[in-house]
């Protein structure tokens, strides 16, 4: 007790990571490089060569011999210094030392022989991050974007900037949401595809959505959130509204809204979530619709929720799903990117002991963790974007419901961070439903699977592995853009493509890079290819069905998008 309370009191500070998780890492780390002269010796003399080099570069830029031109360019991702003015001096200069001070700390940080693995990830991490802080790109004196810009405005891009900063202070200090988020508001502005709520437990709505077409497909198509987002990114504005789509290409579409949980949820487990959520949800629909099988979909840990719930079925219902469909989902957990960074043993420990205080993980460190691993963009180009050009960032739908946060109950999040992040349960056999071991093998329905090129929390190499462990035709998608705007991928929407192939049973597996090699690009949407695969496996249309079963209880209880997605 006195321990829990004690790592819950450093967690405040902390933020929710662990130092003895992080002193661990360095100590590793550090012990190693000193019992490396070899190593050690490399980077003198990379340090060396790369000093050389620095001092050659800048005594040709500050004499005029050098042109515009880089001697190290940034990486392909990295846009802060793409401006033309970052390739004069002296600014030229002040991106080229950095860039080879994060060369330089790459090498450190990385192939020191005998460290671990993870711990080798945690430092390389850590450092880029720091690295990241000290951007020249970062300070108004060292950003010939900045100078410019307060050059000729006169320093009004400061003031608004000073303002920005204040105005989000304030918002954060009285827990307001973002400014404009106002104006996406659930059942006014965005989740107005019209349906209603036919089912309510203590931890979801199940939303029925009304049919757009004088005839449905038979088969029905459920799809299952993830609950650490609202359900409504699946149902943003009506043009880029996923459920929308569906309903008017003749699909009858079941949606769930999960609760947002609270103190009193805190020992709600993963199997509370599999039991309440979608074997609920499939029990729901089989009473509306009798007999017909369902295309499931899952997006992200719905995903996995969704898969788990389908490998249960193949023992006891096989014919239950018709399709499977996993929106960047993952089944292995092995190489699932650097959100494994904070997850080991002593992290895992650490964070338990914050959510056993509170009852829940809240969505500052959730956010937070997101955040840190693409701290580039979405935390200190933002900055200098808002606070140093003075350049509000106005909010559409996307940016407004990723700030429509959720929490996580204790139970639920540590068996789910335990059980299928750390120990990969579900991939190696030990994941248990009702006492028995299931298995993404034992799935015989085809599967659809979507990854995104940018996926920072489920990368597309670990979502690919579902060709790997599946033993069913799989259909694979690898469409631009990240977690959240790779999915919400609207016909019509500008720059988007994706790769697409069909792995039967029997067909060899093809590794990750093997398969985007040979996957032909194909320009639009993903959602149209995805779109005909749910029809070539549907039956003739029907009449459409009644909206809930009165006759088993089953009464509208409100319209869509429910009561539980308004929930602070």
């Amino acid at each position: 007790m006195v321990d829990r309370a004690t790592h819950a009191a450093i967690a405040r500070v902390t933020q929710g990571l662990s130092p003895s998780a992080l002193t661990l890492a360095y100590l590793d780390w550090a012990l190693h490089l000193s019992a490396s002269p070899g190593k050690a010796a490399t980077l003198v003399e990379s340090a060396l060569r790369k000093s050389a080099e620095f001092a050659r570069y800048a005594t040709e830029c500050f004499s005029g011999v050098n042109g515009e031109t880089f001697c190290l360019e940034p990486a392909p991702n990295d846009s802060r210094f793409r401006a033309e003015d970052w390739h004069k001096p002296p600014f030229n200069v002040f991106a080229q030392g950095f860039l080879m001070a994060e060369q330089w700390w790459r090498e450190a940080t990385t192939d020191v022989r005998g460290v671990t693995a993870h711990h080798e990830r945690v430092v390389e991490f850590a450092a880029r991050q720091l690295l990241d802080m000290l951007s020249p790109s970062n300070f108004a004196l060292t950003n010939p974007e900045v100078i410019q810009a307060t050059a000729q405005q006169g320093g009004a891009n400061l003031l608004r900037g000073a303002i920005n900063a204040a105005a989000e202070i304030s918002r954060s200090l009285a827990k307001q949401p973002a400014e404009g988020a106002e104006a996406f508001v659930p059942g006014e502005t965005v989740a107005v595809t019209e349906g209603e709520v036919v089912f309510r437990n203590r931890l979801i709505e199940l939303i029925q959505y009304t049919p757009k077409t004088g005839k449905v497909r038979p088969e029905p198509v459920l799809i299952v959130p993830a609950w650490i987002m609202k359900y409504y990114i699946l149902d943003l504005s009506p043009q880029n509204s996923l459920v929308r789509h569906l309903v008017d290409q003749g699909f009858t579409v079941f949606m769930i809204s999960w609760k947002n949980p609270d103190e009193n949820d805190r020992d709600l487990g993963l199997e509370d979530y599999r039991k309440l959520g979608p074997e609920t949800a499939l029990q729901v629909i089989d009473a509306i619709l009798p007999g017909r099988p369902v295309h499931a979909v899952g997006y992200c840990l719905g995903g996995t929720l969704m898969s788990i719930e389908a490998a249960a079925l193949a023992r006891r219902a096989p014919d239950r799903l018709a399709s499977l469909t996993l929106l960047a989902a993952q089944t292995d957990f092995h190489e699932a990117g650097e959100l494994m960074l904070f997850i080991d043993e002593s992290q895992l420990t650490f964070l338990e002991d914050m959510m056993w205080e509170r009852g829940y993980l809240d969505t500052k460190q959730m956010a937070g963790a997101f955040q840190m691993l693409r701290s580039q963009d979405l935390v200190w180009s933002r900055m200098v974007r808002e606070f140093l050009l003075g350049e509000k960032q106005k909010l559409n739908d996307l940016l407004a419901w990723n700030a429509d946060a959720t929490r996580m109950p204790y139970r639920m999040h540590a068996e789910y961070l335990k059980g299928l992040f750390l120990d990969n349960d579900l991939a190696e056999g030990r994941y248990r439903v009702d006492g028995v071991a299931v298995a993404i093998e034992d799935i015989a329905c085809p599967i659809f699977a979507v990854g995104t090129e940018t996926d920072h929390v489920a990368p597309w190499r670990s979502v690919h592995k579902i060709n790997l462990i599946g033993d069913t035709e799989v259909t694979f998608a690898l469409t631009t853009g990240g977690h959240n705007a790779g999915i919400v991928s609207e016909p019509g929407h500008r720059h988007r493509s994706y790769r697409l192939a069909t792995k039967r049973a029997a067909d060899p597996y093809l590794a990750p890079d093997e398969w985007h090699a040979k996957a032909a690009v194909q320009e639009g949407s993903w959602w149209l290819a995805w779109f005909d695969w749910l029809g070539a496996r549907s039956g003739a249309p029907v009449a459409p069905p009644a909206m809930g079963a009165a006759d088993k209880g089953l009464h509208p209880l409100g319209p869509a998008p429910g009561a539980y997605v308004l929930q602070p």
